[in-house]
């Protein structure tokens, strides 16, 4: 979680310095949902993401200097450059792709994990989406066949409250989005998605059930999105005190920390050190993009397709 959020609060620093182009969308306040789930799955397992992707990419295991180079549109990143934010992606370690596309990432999910199911290797797959994208046609076809197909799969609805400017329910006509798994015939799990123990436990069961035959299901996490739409967003659409209360009570990461160390768990001084450590590798990342070179506009068009094989 401290990796996510200190990489997201850089990433939210050189933003503003000027240093990144395009768009980022940031993933603080979520973290919890991201590292409990992918800490269930193997390095072989499958995920896709959405436009706000860095928490799924950092929890899946990809390597930080080639997702920060990628940010800074250098050739070192992990589409040289030529994705940004919202494309990253590392078949290496399982991660088919962040998505612009709203839902975009559902389907792809179903299809490796119908691969998955066709082969017998195993694997399950996880697709990580919105509370906006649940109202969206590719919600509702994937659930479908995956569970016409009995499929490996975990659809995990991180239900952060705002659908870019619009309150969740005033555009989703039920209160729990786990509810609709039922109209597909599938386990539906409620999650509170800033306490990682809690996502823990009900992320291992849909886990479990996939990866024994037992079909698909759709854990909704309730989590609460802290930053903006996009950085730079004026949230004219939102209260302050509203945010200022969620940070204060519901920081998925000041959560864990008060859990565990109150109940002599882990040490402060150890929290710390982790700290310490990964502020060091994200300073290592930010040099390592800083000092990359820029694509030549002659490889606009290079290495724009990918082997079936690499997969």
């Amino acid at each position: 979680m401290m990796r996510i959020r200190i990489f997201e609060e850089t990433v939210n620093e050189k933003f503003l310095a000027g240093e990144i182009p395009g768009f980022v969308h940031l993933y603080i306040g979520e973290e919890a949902v991201a590292t409990a789930v992918c800490h269930l799955l193997e390095e072989s397992d499958y995920i896709t993401s959405t436009h706000r992707g860095h928490g799924h990419t950092i929890a899946k295991g990809a390597d930080l200097n080639r997702m920060m180079a990628e940010l800074y549109g250098k050739r070192t990143g992990y589409c040289k450059g030529k994705g940004g934010s919202m494309h990253i992606a590392d078949f290496k370690v399982g991660m088919l792709g962040a998505n612009g596309v709203v839902g975009g990432g559902i389907n792809l999910a179903v299809g490796a994990a119908l691969a998955s199911k066709l082969e017998g290797n195993g694997r399950v797959a996880a697709s990580f989406f919105g509370d906006g994208a649940s109202n969206r046609g590719t919600f509702h076809e994937g659930l479908n066949m995956a569970a016409v197909w009995n499929l490996p799969v975990i659809f995990v609805c991180e239900n952060n409250q705002w659908s870019s400017t619009t309150f969740y329910r005033d555009s989703t006509a039920v209160e729990d989005v786990a509810v609709r798994a039922s109209s597909y015939n599938m386990l539906g799990l409620v999650a509170d998605g800033n306490d990682i123990f809690d996502v823990y436990e009900k992320a291992r069961e849909a886990v479990d059930r996939a990866r024994s035959g037992g079909g698909p299901s759709l854990l909704e996490a309730k989590t609460y999105r802290m930053k903006g739409h996009f950085v730079g967003d004026p949230e004219k659409y939102r209260r302050r005190e509203e945010v200022m209360e969620q940070l204060d009570k519901n920081d998925p990461i000041k959560r864990f920390v008060e859990r565990v160390t109150g109940e002599g768990r882990v040490a402060r001084d150890d929290l710390n050190r982790v700290d310490h450590e990964v502020l060091r590798e994200v300073g290592i990342a930010v040099q390592f993009a800083q000092d990359s070179p820029f694509p030549e506009p002659s490889e606009a068009f290079e290495e724009l397709f990918v082997e079936v094989g690499a997969l």
